[in-house]
């Protein structure tokens, strides 16, 4: 069976048993206890504690997961990887142990018809039950059902006797034997039924779930009798790629070091082409971190097989190829994430280079001190800064007889991994704030009515302050902001990149001036101060968001759907939103492209944006499906988690998006659209920034009063000041050209009794030290004049600046001389200061310069030279 045909065959049989199929969620999800979504039961934490949805209570998916525990078995083993599909079906204090252990049987023998001979299976050494249901009722013998202890048949595993407490039960698993391979536990079924309180206390749930996971890749291995995930047909093709594009015959170093990089490598690609496309970037934390730590292992591992060029970017195209039958929407980020992989894979390279030569210098350094450890910190900063993983320091380092400081590393790693680390304690998973307690009174959260309307009657369900629930708030003169929770509101809450709405909650006794809005567990947070009263839970009240602020913010937004579709016309299909804010009357939108836009598509783009304003287009939007939407071919965030009932905004006949902002009534109440700039904010990614409405034309007038301010100036219509602008441009560039060429006029500017006259005193000597107009030669005339007028106790260094350089020249009397003072050596200390050298003669000596410009730091320097060997 293919693995497509089995996701499938999956889905639609937990369908048929009543489970309601819900698509799967993103793999970097809205969850402060995980990095990555690992498992199919993350997106239901709510439905398990009773806090969810209550139209239905079972489901079935099947959920991308990302998993990087174990990575570096990836390629190792056969079953190992770091991105796979987990095929799952949920209970939600609905159907229990019976149901799921007879539909598991149903679905392997008769929906897959696997022979009853090739399972195997284990249940909790206390589960009577389970043990029970599989031998007397599905009639598995026996022996064929083995009872194991709660380090293996337990989840969170070991929790009866290590904890933690929490929500916890017993597991059933499920083995495949094929032919010739080991047995693989293809299928977890996990009873959630047991409330740990304490070691050994297991209090049973009013509300027993079931929580199962099978993992497509493993399955399909078994159906298709392949001996590991990576010979199944949705990897074949990429592995075959990886070897390819690294020159390599697959079939010749499979079972070789080179063959685990190659599936290693195939791994890679299918994990980091999924998170580009769901616009998880390479970054120094979190998951950034971790698709980064990806790639440079990847990339490593082809370097050490003699690759010097970018090649894990060619294999995009063929993994979207692969898995098209489960993700045909992966193809359209295609080109993004190519070139995304590639500048990253550039980058590490010239990073890897460097860091294999400052490998060999901790080796040199190493031996030259007489050891044979290199320190933990060295190693770390090789692999944390470099990719350079510490087993790769350890074999290059044991070729030369040395070894790593293991302790001192790891005190390194662990110090460094808070930034790439997500919690999988059970107890965080299913940890409670106070939403969620006031979920269990209002199960549907808050009604927003800001579509329709900027006002509406409300009532207070919540307080939160400082992160609890209150009874009350009262005025007070400062502190945090504390937060309302109505049951009904016209505020915004900031999400899809819209800021939050501002404005007042006015009840009978109490004023609440509303600062910011988020939306948290379907709840919309009033951020704000009580300004007047006291406001209790249960209050009736006004909610009234600042309106004008509001059809601001309608502006920036519906333009940047306009911009958007600009976008697509003038660059492609490619230019994918990649994020955005949207602000009152600004908006910025970053987007999907390999290069700068440019100055004259950016203008095409802004008049194509401008263009649909003035058609003055509807702006309607509907309620609908979330298949029913794509088939339409309304655009969606990539890495967005959308519900099934999604909001499609319409605009005219050119824009269609799935958003759950506020918008205008038609376009043209954009008013007017102005791009300020363009910059580039990732590998890949650009950002336009730009204004809408009354911003957009105050920028403008600014700019006319400034345009109208030059032309006064240079005296020409503002038409012309371009022109004007380049003129006087040219003609400073060229009387700049003639002051550098010009000549000093014959004769030197200054005279020896003025020089002397401003000379200073140094011992029983007088320096010269001055900068003057005039050639070397004309610099030698002067200090033969000053020699005549003071023929004994004479210092004289003069500095002139010509056509960009310096001279310098630099004399002593002959009495000084005899005293073992040198003219040379007196210029080596002067000349570095204008960026130069020279020496000479005792007597006199010459140096040139590059930098005019410090002369006077050249001549103060003389002056602290001369004052030390002569005294002052």
């Amino acid at each position: 069976m293919k693995t497509d045909d089995l996701r499938e065959a999956y889905l639609e049989f937990f369908a048929s048993k009543g489970c309601v199929r819900k698509p799967s969620d993103v793999l970097a999800p809205n969850d402060p206890t995980v990095l990555f979504t690992p498992a199919g039961m993350n997106q239901f934490k709510r439905e398990f504690m009773g806090l969810g949805d209550p139209s239905f209570k079972r489901a079935t998916t099947c959920q991308k997961c990302i998993r990087t525990g174990d990575i570096e078995n990836v390629g190792k083993t056969p079953r190992h990887m770091t991105f796979f599909e987990m095929l799952g079906n949920f209970s939600f204090g609905d159907y229990f142990k019976r149901e799921a252990i007879h539909w598991a049987w149903e679905f392997l023998t008769k929906t897959l018809s696997i022979s009853p001979n090739r399972l195997t299976f284990t249940v909790y050494q206390d589960d009577d039950e389970a043990f029970d249901i599989w031998h007397k009722e599905v009639g598995v013998p026996t022996d064929r059902i083995k009872r194991l202890g709660e380090d293996d048949n337990f989840w969170p595993a070991g929790a009866p006797t290590h904890g933690p407490n929490g929500v916890c039960g017993p597991c059933s698993e499920i083995f495949y034997h094929g032919d010739g391979i080991e047995e693989v536990e293809i299928w977890n079924l996990v009873f959630t039924q047991f409330n740990r309180v304490g070691p050994g206390q297991l209090e049973p749930l009013p509300n027993k779930n079931i929580d199962t996971g099978m993992g497509l890749e493993r399955a399909a291995a078994a159906l298709q009798g392949a001996k590991s995930n990576f010979e199944i047909d949705l990897f074949i093709p990429i592995v075959a790629a990886a070897a390819d594009a690294l020159g390599i015959d697959y079939a010749k170093v499979k079972d070789s070091l080179d063959g685990v990089r190659i599936r290693r490598a195939a791994d890679h690609a299918r994990t980091l082409s999924f998170c580009l496309h769901e616009n998880i970037r390479f970054g120094p934390e979190k998951q950034g971190y971790v698709i980064r730590r990806l790639l440079r292992r990847a990339v490593l591992d082809a370097y050490q097989m003699g690759r010097r060029e970018p090649f894990l970017y060619t294999l995009a195209p063929v993994v979207a190829e692969a898995m098209k039958g489960g993700y045909p929407e992966i193809a359209d980020s295609v080109p993004r994430i190519q070139h995304a992989i590639r500048d990253e894979e550039e980058r590490f390279l010239r990073n890897l280079e460097n860091g294999m030569r400052l490998l060999n210098d901790a080796f040199r350094k190493t031996k030259a001190a007489g050891s044979d450890v290199i320190s933990g910190a060295d190693a770390f900063d090789l692999h944390s800064t470099y990719g350079i993983p510490v087993e790769v320091t350890e074999s290059l380092a044991a070729d030369q007889n040395l070894r790593i400081d293991t302790e001192g590393f790891e005190s390194a790693r662990v110090k460094f991994a808070a930034v790439s680390r997500g919690s999988t304690e059970a107890a965080d998973v299913f940890a409670v704030g106070p939403l969620d307690t006031l979920k269990e009174a209002y199960h549907q959260g808050s009604a927003f009515l800001g579509y329709t309307t900027t006002e509406s009657p409300a009532r207070v369900i919540g307080i939160l302050e400082q992160g609890k629930l209150a009874d009350y708030a009262q005025k007070s003169d400062g502190g945090p902001a504390i937060a309302l929770v109505l049951d009904q509101t016209p505020f915004y809450g900031e999400s899809g990149g819209q800021v939050g709405d501002v404005g007042v909650i006015k009840g009978k006794d109490f004023t609440f001036h509303v600062e910011d809005t988020k939306k948290e567990n379907d709840f919309f947070l009033h951020l704000g101060r009580v300004v007047e009263g006291r406001v209790d839970v249960g209050a009736e009240a006004t909610a009234t968001v600042d309106a004008g602020r509001r059809q601001a913010i309608r502006r920036a937004h519906s333009a940047t759907h306009l911009l958007h579709n600009a976008l697509h016309k003038h660059l492609g299909k490619h230019a994918q939103q990649a994020g955005s804010k949207v602000e009152p009357d600004r908006l910025r939108f970053d987007f999907s492209n390999p290069e700068a836009v440019g100055k004259e598509r950016l203008q095409a783009i802004e008049e194509t944006v401008n263009d649909l304003v003035m058609t003055g287009a509807p702006v309607q939007w509907s309620l609908m499906p979330i298949a029913e939407a794509k088939t339409l071919g309304a655009m969606a965030l990539f890495g967005e988690k959308y519900p099934e009932i999604v909001r499609v905004v319409q605009m005219g006949d050119f824009s269609r998006e799935l958003c759950g902002g506020t918008h205008l009534d038609s376009v043209g109440q954009v008013g007017l659209f102005k791009i300020l700039g363009e910059e580039s904010v990732a590998a890949g990614t650009r950002r336009i920034v730009a204004l809408t409405g009354k911003a957009a034309l105050d920028f403008i007038r600014q700019e006319e009063a400034a345009l109208g301010d030059l032309a006064a100036s240079l005296r020409v219509p503002a038409n012309q000041v371009s022109g004007r602008v380049a003129a006087l441009l040219e003609e400073v560039k060229t009387l700049k050209k003639q002051a550098s060429q010009r000549k000093p006029e014959s004769g030197p500017k200054a005279t020896a009794d003025d020089l002397l006259t401003n000379a200073r005193t140094a011992g029983d000597a007088v320096a010269v030290i001055a900068s003057v107009e005039a050639t070397a030669d004309e610099m030698r005339v002067l200090i033969d004049g000053l020699r005549r007028k003071r023929p004994e106790g004479l210092a004289v260094l003069l500095a002139a600046a010509s056509e960009g350089k310096v001279q310098l020249v630099a004399a002593f009397s002959k009495d000084l001389v005899d005293k073992g003072r040198h003219a040379g050596q007196w210029l080596k200390k002067v000349a570095p200061a204008v960026g130069g050298g020279g020496g000479g003669r005792p007597d006199m000596a010459q140096a040139g310069g590059k930098d005019p410009a410090k002369i006077p730091d050249a001549l103060e320097l003389a002056w602290t030279v001369v004052r030390e060997e002569l005294g002052g």
